[in-house]
């Protein structure tokens, strides 16, 4: 078994009258020392899976109305509250979209690392000072000696993400869940981010989950790949396999809107329309709104699950059989 297994999983929003899904039949897997991109665009359900897993759905407006979350062998939905929270900052942590709403403007940085130290970790003060410090240290904050006794408003934004990554993993984590880390950064900022997730996971054999709108930065970090629009995994393969023979034409689309650097093309291609919303009740394939390539059947028939070789699963009617 993999160190996580996302099985079956659905997921509900309260509406007026009923209950909206809005993650659907999601299963995917990542093991130790491993990274899976979750691709989409907004709205299609990426961040609501993340939480789903660090169980912070809790008392909220939304459910987990099915599906098993096992890591480590146990599944996180039979866990008490109290458990989850036990694990939560510890086994597993996230880093959020944006440092500036998830640090507190209030406290010095160095005070919030040691406060989520003081939740899993028994130490003397000198000795939390002394591990905030390494932390800063090893996620490569500039004077990090003298930057622990900054603000967050104080930081630059590529500065405030890596204090994010030093609490995510200040109690060594096995797996790592990381929400758009990079959206609020330059290029070059950015790519410093992604270099040093990576470089930690190769010393620690962290697990990472990395969930992004960007085919560029999943093709740069990602073992595996997960395409998600509307709540369902519509197809996933290794990084290699979905670039090398892309079978889903909203995958096709994803990948044609990054530019190319030897391109001459002033006007990037884009996926018409935009992702329904969980109001809209479409039945058959939820792309085919949107699809060229859409024939009546997809409009009324679900497609399954297919797979296409040894890893690469994608739900289309007619995959494998489009020019994409």
């Amino acid at each position: 078994m993999a160190l996580l297994e996302v099985e079956n999983l659905e997921i509900a929003v309260a509406g007026q009258s009923e209950w909206l899904p809005v993650v659907e039949d999601c299963s995917f897997s990542v093991d130790n020392n491993q990274t899976l991109g979750i691709v989409g665009e907004s709205g299609c359900g990426k961040s609501l899976t993340a939480m789903a897993i660090m169980g912070l759905l809790e008392q909220s407006q939304v459910n987990i109305t099915n599906g098993k979350i096992w890591l480590d062998g146990e599944n996180l939905l039979d866990m008490s509250a109290g458990d989850r929270r036990r694990i939560m900052g510890d086994t597993m942590s996230m880093i959020f979209q944006e440092p500036m709403t998830s640090l507190n403007p209030v406290y010095r940085i160095g005070d919030q690392i040691v406060e989520a130290l003081r939740q899993h970790r028994k130490m003397t003060s000198a000795e939390y000072r002394t591990r905030a410090l390494q932390l800063l240290e090893m996620v490569n904050i500039p004077d990090f000696q003298q930057r622990i006794n900054s603000y967050p408003h104080q930081l630059s934004g590529g500065q405030r993400q890596r204090v994010m990554i030093a609490m995510a993993l200040s109690c060594d984590p096995k797996l790592l869940i990381a929400d758009e880390p990079t959206t609020a950064l330059d290029v070059t900022v950015q790519n410093e981010v992604l270099e040093l997730m990576l470089d930690l996971q190769r010393r620690t054999g962290t697990a990472i989950i990395l969930i992004s709108h960007d085919m560029g930065v999943i093709a740069q970090t990602c073992d595996e790949v997960a395409v998600m629009y509307r709540g369902r995994i519509i197809e996933s393969s290794t990084t290699a396999g979905l670039f090398a023979n892309v079978l889903h034409p909203y995958t096709r689309g994803l990948l044609n809107s990054i530019p190319a650097i030897d391109s001459e093309t002033e006007w990037l291609d884009a996926i018409p329309g935009r992702v329904p919303m969980l109001e809209e009740k479409l039945s058959g394939c939820a792309f085919h709104p949107r699809c060229s390539y859409s024939q009546p059947k997809c409009a009324d028939t679900l497609p399954a699950a297919l797979s296409i070789g040894e890893s690469h699963l994608v739900r289309c009617h007619f995959a494998g059989e489009l020019e994409l």
